[in-house]
């Protein structure tokens, strides 16, 4: 099943990140593809180091002895997998920032745990560090996320109740979901509402109360060609933009200087225990609310007062519902 593989494709991306040295394909089968019979490993394997390696991942091949001519084993080292400095427009910095996102999410992120869990408790000397690259800073924290992405992989149509703006009641929608895409600072689902036969997006945070797969697995295909991002583009709302001004950690928030018009690096921090610079985005604010909150104390809103509200707001309500739960 498509979800499967996603988990695989992510086990072996950390399995191979982790490791020290190069780790031989018979303890990836052990450890990745347990269930795997011999030819159908080495074909899955194969299948996924190339899928991987399409997105651009360095998989390395060497030997795992170097004073003998051994079998092959595999790492990916984190030098050659770090991003350089590179200049990124907007759309392909909200790509980088999608993926940090879906990291997060609570699949993934189980499937991140039990890769490291079981190296681990082989005794696999691991550089734990490596993961830092890719700054698993955020989630989807759309209460209807799961039962979306989940749809999405096993091609399962979805019921939901979801309200447009400028209704006053909800209306129960029939979706064959394509994908999940984040734009513009929001969650949507791209599919065909097979109500009126037609592509639509639905905004995630517009479902009202708890969707619901409905009918069995792999119902339907995806139109070929069907790229999930331009669709949200092209139907979702234009999303407004302001002069967004931060102070970020030295070191820290990647993803943000990407995205940045510029870049003011040694200025004056609120602490002096490293060096701050100062970036200066176009943003929509929502959105990057959410992804400042996920820096914690590495980031600062500098303006516009209404996102520097925005964040300690939620950070106030955060600490409110610890002090809930422990008290």
């Amino acid at each position: 099943m498509a979800a499967g593989k996603s988990e695989r494709l992510l086990n072996l991306l950390i399995m191979l990140l982790v490791q020290r040295h190069y780790v031989s394909k018979a303890k990836i089968r052990e450890i990745l593809y347990p269930d795997s019979g011999f030819e159908a490993f080495e074909k899955m394997f194969e299948r996924d180091k190339e899928e991987l390696r399409s997105l651009g991942v360095p998989i390395e091949v060497g030997t795992l002895d170097p004073l003998f001519d051994d079998e092959p084993g595999y790492r990916i080292s984190p030098d050659d997998f770090a991003l350089p400095d590179i200049t990124l427009t907007p759309d392909e910095a909200a790509v980088i920032g999608v993926a940090t996102k879906v990291w997060q999410h609570a699949r993934l992120a189980e499937a991140t745990t039990e890769a490291v869990r079981k190296l681990a408790a082989q005794g696999h000397d691991l550089d734990l560090g490596a993961l830092d690259i890719v700054e698993p800073r955020l989630s989807a924290d759309e209460p209807s996320f799961d039962v979306f992405w989940e749809a999405t992989q096993e091609r399962q149509a979805v019921v939901f109740d979801y309200l447009k703006p400028g209704d006053e009641e909800p209306t129960t929608r029939h979706l064959q979901p394509w994908g999940v895409a984040r734009y513009a600072g929001r969650w949507y689902v791209v599919g065909l509402d097979t109500d009126r036969r037609a592509e639509r997006i639905f905004r995630l945070s517009r479902v009202q109360g708890r969707a619901r797969k409905s009918g069995r697995g792999g119902a339907y295909e995806v139109p070929p060609g069907t790229d999930v991002s331009e669709v949200a583009r092209r139907l979702a709302p234009q999303p407004s933009t302001t002069r967004v001004e931060l102070l970020v950690r030295r070191g820290a928030g990647h993803t943000l200087r990407v995205g940045a018009d510029r870049v003011e690096e040694g200025v004056p921090g609120p602490d002096t225990a490293t060096a701050w610079d100062r970036l200066v985005l176009e943003r929509g604010s929502l959105g990057l609310a959410d992804e400042v909150l996920g820096y914690g104390a590495d980031v600062l809103v500098v303006s516009p007062p209404a996102l520097r509200e925005r964040v300690v707001g939620r950070l106030r309500a955060a600490l409110d519902d610890r002090r809930t739960v422990t008290s």
